[in-house]
């Protein structure tokens, strides 16, 4: 009864749901908070900046479609926009009747239109036998321009590095009417392009295609050292005496063969090898591998020059960047 009583004179408590006081409580923290901080976007869930690893692997799924998608047609129809353009600008002055002359010169490859400028004003260019100093020169395709003592052709530069397939060879005409690497690049330029070196027709990979004889002797000769990384498979494993033997040089009909770098290919069975040379010896490294004993079941060049063949499918091409034509005239 007492209790009763005590409890009856005690004032009664409106009851609060614990639902809806955490809901004020969690309202009044916020305001709070954006009165006191500044808002900040909270971290990802995964804990990952956007360029994650994920995001190559899976697709950016943001714009709905996959990075690497085997549906994406464009990389196949057109090499590229910057590709197209330049096609696009090689195929109107092909077709122009006359031309500036140091514009004439600058696509001969001998110098830029500056410094054509200057060769000109200096009386060192002749025009059908006579020399032209005016600026501004209009010259058709039929003139006969003479710098230096030598005639000069009015194509621009063209570079093209192709990611060579088996059973293609490196010519420009085949008797036998096999298949060249001028079918695979029939469509990059409408200038007649011409391989620099060779490559076997079992061998695949990088090989550089231009209209360019300048560029082609200084890639080709042998005093400039041009590097080509090649990857090796073996019909066996390649012991360490044999990597250790052919490091130190092996001989040959021309005579030794040295080699800048041999080694094992990281993660890969001993039968793949990593080799780098700049000797062009025909056939050298079947020849090296043959004289231990070895044969080479397949030969893939991967880089010739600074160039590689990455993001180019087997059979497909593009043009060389600006960058990439300024390093190869360096060499």
């Amino acid at each position: 009864m007492s209790r009763d009583k005590n409890n009856s004179d005690r004032p009664k408590r409106p009851r609060i749901s614990p639902r809806k006081s955490s809901d004020d409580s969690r309202a009044s923290r916020s305001e709070k908070s954006s009165e006191s901080k500044p808002f900040k976007k909270s971290p990802s869930k995964r804990g990952r900046d956007f360029d994650s690893r994920d995001k190559y692997e899976k697709g950016d799924l943001k714009y709905g479609k996959k990075s690497f998608s085997k549906n994406d047609k464009n990389d196949d129809r057109t090499k590229s926009f910057v590709q197209k353009r330049r096609l696009t600008k090689i195929d109107k002055d092909l077709h122009k009747d006359t031309i500036r002359l140091n514009k004439y010169i600058a696509n001969s490859g001998i110098c830029s239109r500056r410094e054509a400028d200057e060769l000109i004003t200096q009386g060192l260019v002749e025009v059908n036998g006579k020399v032209i100093t005016e600026m501004g020169y209009q010259v058709q395709k039929t003139d006969r321009v003479v710098f230096d003592g030598q005639n000069i052709t009015p194509e621009k530069p063209v570079y093209v590095v192709l990611n060579k397939p088996k059973g293609y060879i490196s010519t420009t005409k085949d008797d036998k009417a096999r298949k060249t690497v001028m079918d695979l690049v029939a469509n990059a330029s409408p200038y007649r392009l011409f391989p620099v070196g060779r490559l076997d027709r079992s061998t695949t990979g990088v090989i550089l295609l231009t209209n360019d004889g300048h560029m082609t002797k200084k890639l080709t000769h042998p005093s400039f050292d041009v590097k080509k990384i090649y990857h090796v498979t073996l019909d066996r494993k390649l012991s360490g005496e044999d990597l250790r033997t052919i490091a130190e040089g092996v001989r040959l009909e021309e005579g030794v063969a040295q080699v800048d770098q041999i080694s094992y290919i990281e993660g890969k069975p001993k039968n793949e090898i990593g080799i780098e040379i700049h000797i062009g010896w025909n056939r050298v490294i079947r020849r090296i591998f043959q004289r231990l004993g070895y044969e080479v079941e397949s030969l893939d060049r991967v880089m010739f020059a600074g160039l590689t063949k990455k993001n180019i499918k087997r059979g497909h091409w593009r043009i060389l960047t600006e960058l990439e034509v300024n390093n190869l005239k360096m060499l």
